[in-house]
Formats: structure tokens, C-alpha cells, sequence
């Protein structure tokens, strides 16, 4: 069964996250769940993609990661342009995932040290969002010190949590 795409029409506090995130190159994004986090930041990364960003990668719970992120972007006519790579399986599957074209890549969180691994210098994305910062919250934790030694090469960073 074939669906059609919708048309975004944005909440003013959806305009107002759109904005914000596009204005500061490093941002949380704290909206409760069904609010439009999703969409405003693709929203936005979709604008910046005319300016300097081209390559997102997005952290996220494993079922978010699954799911989320591809029904947005095929949910709504404005984001149908961009493409995104799941980066997700065994490590050979992870592997073909980034060096599949893309403008997305997005990858669960318990893979954050191996996707940080293989990029020892050089850092191919511009932005990079977590979807549930508050399962960065331990400094203590292999994800956190592994994106943390890569903030340096990181454009824009955005943090989501629906608390």
C-alpha cells in the first residue's frame, strides 16, 4: 500500500526549534514526546544542507534508530529528498551503511564507540544528533568519552530528550 507524503505546516514552537537549532551550532532540543523533535531537526538540517552541513549522523535508542528517523523522512514532502543510511546489524552491515551515500546516517546508541573507532582523524559528518541525550548522561560510560573526543570535529551538535 502506497502513502502519501503530508505537507509540514509547523507549530509555532516547531518554527521557533527549527530556528534555534539552524541560529546555534550546538543546541538541546527538550520537547515532550509527539512534539515534533524529529521533524523540526530534519527540518532544519534539510535548510543548512543549503549552507554549510551535509553529512548528519544521528545516535539514538535502537528502535528509534530502526524506525523513526526513515518514517519522518518519508512522512513529509519536504524532507523526501534526503536520504539516510541505517548503520545498524553486524559490523559488516554497519560497515556498507557508511560507505553508502547518504545525508543521514543513523546508528543506535550501543554503537557509538565502534562508529567513533572508525574514524581515527577525520570525522565525516557535520552535525551530529543524539536522540535521548539523557543516555549520554554518564561521563564515566564508552559512548560518552568516545563522542566527547570527537566534539572537536563536530560542526553542530544537537541534543534531543522528550523529558
Amino acid at each position: 500500500m502506497e502513502h502519501l507524503a503530508l505537507d509540514f505546516k509547523p507549530h509555532n514552537y516547531q518554527k521557533y526549534a527549527i530556528d534555534k537549532v539552524i541560529d546555534n551550532e550546538k543546541y538541546g532540543l527538550f520537547l515532550d514526546m509527539g512534539l515534533g523533535k524529529t521533524v523540526s531537526t530534519l527540518t532544519a538540517f534539510s535548510e543548512l544542507q543549503l549552507l554549510d552541513t551535509k553529512k548528519m549522523l544521528v545516535i539514538a535508542p535502537k528502535q528509534v534508530a530502526k524506525d523513526t528517523w526513515v518514517d519522518e523522512v518519508d512522512k513529509w514532502n519536504h524532507l523526501n529528498h534526503l536520504k539516510v543510511s541505517l548503520v545498524l546489524g553486524t559490523a559488516k552491515e554497519r560497515n556498507a551503511a557508511l560507505n553508502t551515500e547518504a545525508d543521514i546516517y543513523v546508528t543506535n546508541k550501543e554503537n557509538t564507540k565502534w562508529l567513533c573507532d572508525q574514524y581515527k582523524k577525520e570525522w565525516p559528518f557535520d552535525m551530529v544528533v543524539i536522540d535521548e541525550l539523557s543516555t549520554f548522561k554518564s561521563p564515566k560510560s564508552q559512548r560518552f568519552k568516545s563522542i566527547k573526543k570527537k566534539l572537536p570535529l563536530i560542526n553542530r551538535f544537537i541534543g534531543l530528550t522528550g523529558t
